[in-house]
């Protein structure tokens, strides 16, 4: 096929590989078999495949197992993909094998021989082989597992609990900052007792605070290893020291705590730790989509909606009405919901599957689950720093709903009785009065009674107004 190619083999024969690819023939086979979808892992679950083979070969070489020149260069190697050096040389389609076998092909190739340039020699000599270094003590079963644990619990841990924090700070600013705004509440999307602005925005606060805790109590599963059960869980070929020792290995790469699985036959055969996982991940899109809609709603308008409070000028909302802002964000932030309940369906599906010994919905469990911790990540950090910061209070719209609010009347219930309550806001309604007016001139209040009952701001708090 000349120059631009090269020739590499394995157990089925012999495939012509592009010269300059780190990848051999079994990797080869993958791309032509699987045109699927054009997704390809990215960088997470790359670094995290570097990451197990780096720690096998450490591992294997304190055993004494593989030869320290052959695995200090696998080390090497397996250090460049971890930094992302090699990212383009992982051009297997996430829709393959559902154990990932040309996922773990594809990193023994790769790395096997770029160490093998370490060392001096030529691509596709096989002075570092594939399989017998690389993959020593290990399978595509166990291999593919455990590097879908370390990308899922890395994303968690640094890129999605911090992000959340971003959002969980800015709602809590916002949450002080509103602290004195009396507002209408709404049940039903009617008009209710009155709230604090602050009051819902700690609502919110708390959805984060709780989804950050949610997030972080599912993590513990996440840290079992199936490394070591090779092909069916039972480890063989494996040293018994090796699982480990692995794992101790990654721990120390990732700085995650990390520990060989429980068992390895579960470890395997089902992947209920990702089901687990990405419903806390699925839980917390909910909680975003929630108070996305509610600053939505909140800030309609901004004259003819509810407008009560003020959005960000992020961009201009439309191309044919000057003037109109949209919140954007917002919706961008609806939209990551929506994408992440699809992949919830995707993993809890796959992680529900497989037969027997093996679970065969890896790729794809691995994939979704990624997509979802980096778009939640990024859509919180997002949502806390562009839109959430931002927002202002319009207090003296909001004092003017409240001021008209039927609602009010609630508060005279322990005064006047709910009937005779009832009859001041139906009047109030009637006549286009307020509920305080109307109370006054019934004869029900004195106006000084109607201050002290009928005050907004006291409706806020616990108790039985007219208490002291």
């Amino acid at each position: 096929m000349g120059e631009d190619y090269r020739t590499e083999s394995d157990s089925l024969g012999e495939m012509q590989v592009p010269a300059d690819a780190y990848w051999g023939a079994q990797t080869q086979r993958a791309v032509e078999n699987f045109p699927i979808s054009g997704i390809t892992f990215g960088r997470r679950f790359i670094r995290a495949l570097g990451v197990v083979k780096k720690s096998a070969a450490q591992a294997n070489r304190e055993l004494g197992l593989l030869e320290a020149d052959i695995a200090d260069a696998i080390v090497a190697a397996a250090d460049e993909v971890i930094a992302g050096e090699h990212d383009d040389q992982f051009p297997v389609d996430i829709f393959q094998t559902g154990s990932g076998t040309s996922s773990n092909m594809n990193a023994n190739e790769v790395i096997a021989n770029r160490a093998a340039e370490i060392m001096g020699a030529e691509i596709g000599d096989r002075i570092v082989h594939p399989n017998d270094h690389v993959n020593y003590g290990q399978s595509s079963n166990d291999v593919i597992p455990t590097a879908m644990h370390v990308a899922a619990l890395e994303a968690v841990e640094k890129d999605l609990v911090p992000a959340l924090e971003t959002l969980q700070a800015a709602l809590a600013e916002k949450e002080a900052e509103f602290d004195g705004v009396v507002k209408t509440g709404r049940t039903h999307l009617q008009d209710a007792t009155p709230v604090r602005l602050g009051q819902e925005f700690g609502g919110y606060r708390t959805q984060i605070e709780k989804g950050i805790k949610r997030v972080t109590d599912v993590q513990d599963h996440l840290r079992e290893l199936a490394l070591g059960g090779t092909a069916t869980g039972t480890g063989l070929n494996t040293h018994p020291d090796f699982p480990g020792l692995a794992a101790e290995y990654i721990s120390e790469e990732t700085g995650t705590e990390f520990r060989e699985a429980d068992d390895h036959f579960e470890a395997q055969a089902a992947h209920d730790a990702m089901g687990e996982a990405h419903g806390a991940l699925r839980t917390v899109a909910g909680s975003m989509n929630k108070i996305a809609n509610d600053l939505r709603l909140l800030a309609s308008g901004p004259r003819n909606g509810l407008g009560e409070i003020e959005q960000p000028e992020n961009q201009p909302g439309s191309s044919i009405m000057p003037g109109k802002i949209n919140p954007v964000v917002a919706e961008a932030v609806n939209q990551v919901h929506k994408q992440v309940v699809g992949n919830d369906a995707a993993v809890s599906a796959g992680a529900a599957r497989g037969e027997l010994d093996l679970n065969l919905y890896k790729p794809v469990l691995a994939h979704n689950f990624l997509q979802s911790s980096e778009l939640l990540a990024n859509a919180a950090e997002t949502f806390g720093e562009r839109f959430v910061a931002k927002l202002e209070a319009n207090q003296q719209h909001c004092a003017e709903q409240v001021d008209q609010a039927m609602a009010l009347a609630t508060a005279l219930n322990p005064a006047i009785g709910y009937d005779n309550a009832a009859k001041v806001a139906k009047k109030a309604l009637e006549e286009g009065k307020t509920v305080r007016e109307v109370a006054i001139a019934e004869g029900h209040l004195t106006e000084a009674e109607a201050d002290e009952v009928l005050d907004p701001e006291r409706m806020t708090h616990r108790g039985i107004l007219g208490d002291d």
